[in-house]
């Protein structure tokens, strides 16, 4: 899984080959989330394309760009789809299916409307997914502010940002943040917390990784041996054999059973013998779904079944 960063608008006029054009859009065709960057901080010496600073002009430009590529690839792909609809006709409900729901993608497009706003069926959803239309991708709005503004938690334009997104986009997480401070922690990262402190404020940088994270579906759960602790990452949904067989083959393979725990107990237990004391630990079989933060021992046998 990937995420798509920093688009803003000075990729208008991609879609036409424009600007970045074509590699551009292909990047973040190839990309299953998207951080949408807004500026709002007013900078002589960061010129803007348009002139001056809108935000949602910006994002406008943005996402139209993003509809007009989906467009064309989907009338590119209706005709084909349709030469193979024509000649099988109802033999082939699959085709159909797909055809038909390319057919619906592309109206709404062409109403102005992206295609993760619009209400699918289940047979749709399948059909879409086959094709990674970039419009279907969630968004997390970021809002670059000047350290400044970030630091006291003012701008002209974050409520009109707030509304527009809930309105446009209903759920989708908006992030104020400041590259400038960001960037001046990761220039000094030894006196990043006195620097911090100084300014009376946080770091937005753990919250946008989090963030991302979570929108594509992503989760981490630990092993602790007596050396190292070490992160895995998985899929939401993933059941234990699956999340073993991302240490090795074998423990998937063989998969008796996972000894599990959650992180928050360690911190409260403070040690393992502590986390069995108070009734936290526990035995899970092969349908248990890992949970984020879950501190798992796997138990596992493989047999050599190889003919001698």
């Amino acid at each position: 899984s990937d995420i798509s960063s920093g688009i803003n608008a000075e990729y208008g006029g991609a879609s036409e080959g424009e600007g970045l054009g074509n590699a551009f859009l292909s990047h973040i065709s190839g990309c299953d989330a998207i951080f949408s960057m807004m500026r709002v901080f007013e900078d002589p010496d960061v010129t803007h394309i348009d002139g001056d600073v809108d935000p949602i002009r910006d994002t406008e430009t943005i996402f139209h760009e993003l509809r007009l590529k989906d467009i064309e690839y989907l009338k590119n792909n209706i005709e084909k789809l349709g030469k193979v609809v024509a000649r099988m006709g109802d033999k082939d409900k699959a085709a159909k299916n797909e055809f038909e729901t390319m057919q619906k993608a592309k109206q709404l497009l062409e109403e102005g409307k992206e295609v993760r706003k619009c209400t699918w069926s289940n047979k749709e959803i399948e059909a879409l997914n086959k094709h990674l239309l970039l419009t279907s991708k969630p968004v997390i709005y970021l809002i670059n502010m000047s350290e400044k503004d970030y630091v006291k938690k003012k701008n002209k334009w974050l409520l009109r940002i707030k509304q527009y997104i809930d309105e446009n986009d209903p759920g989708a997480t908006m992030i104020p943040f400041s590259g400038a401070l960001e960037t001046a922690l990761l220039d000094d990262p030894d006196n990043a917390k006195s620097y911090l402190e100084e300014r009376k404020t946080t770091s937005a940088l753990s919250k946008i990784i989090v963030t991302g994270f979570k929108a594509l579906g992503l989760q981490y759960f630990f092993t602790v041996g007596e050396d190292e602790v070490r992160a895995w990452t998985i899929q939401r949904h993933t059941k234990a054999p699956q999340a073993a067989g991302k240490i090795h083959s074998d423990m998937e393979r063989g998969f008796i059973k996972a000894e599990v725990y959650k992180y928050d107990d360690i911190v409260e237990h403070k040690s393992e013998a502590a986390v069995k004391a108070a009734g936290r630990y526990r035995m899970e079989g092969k349908n248990y779904e890992v949970l984020d933060g879950d501190i798992i021992q796997i138990k596992f046998n493989v047999t050599d079944t190889k003919k001698k």
